[in-house]
């Protein structure tokens, strides 16, 4: 396995993201976030702060853009079950509960439902100024890297 393969979360360092991680090597999640984590308590929150290249026609997110960001945030609330392990997204569904608008503060937070083995299983919430904007959960499958 190649180094950039097996390494966790980068550290943010300055910024107004320092001190939250971001994983920097997926180039599809950078250009589309990019996307922060960072631990609090005995979880992690995901975040991001929505911009113009996030949203659709009607001026409002991207509901691609809030599953992509829901994708994202099912591996770092699942960080603690998957530690270094590779893993894929087998599942992924959400329902729409509101809007998200330019400049707000768009947070991911959940939980982990079952894990153990090598299936994981997660449900959150995705939250726009803290108002309910993506209720989701999924699964993933850890496997080996050929």
């Amino acid at each position: 396995m190649s180094e950039m393969e097996n390494r966790g979360p980068t550290l943010i360092t300055e910024g107004e993201w320092a001190g939250w991680r971001t994983w920097d090597h997926d180039a599809f999640e950078t250009r589309t976030g990019p996307f922060y984590m960072r631990e609090e308590g005995d979880s992690w929150v995901s975040a991001f702060r929505a911009g113009p290249q996030h949203m659709n026609g009607g001026g409002s997110m991207h509901g691609g853009c809030m599953l992509t960001f829901a994708d994202f945030a099912l591996f770092s609330i699942a960080y603690p079950e998957l530690g270094n392990s590779f893993g894929v997204t087998i599942n992924l569904s959400g329902d729409f509960l509101g809007p998200i608008a330019v400049g707000e503060l768009v947070e991911a937070r959940g939980e982990i439902t079952r894990g153990g083995g090598k299936t994981i299983f997660v449900r959150g919430m995705i939250t726009g100024d803290g108002k309910p904007a993506l209720s989701f959960t999924g699964i993933i499958r850890k496997i080996n890297r050929t």
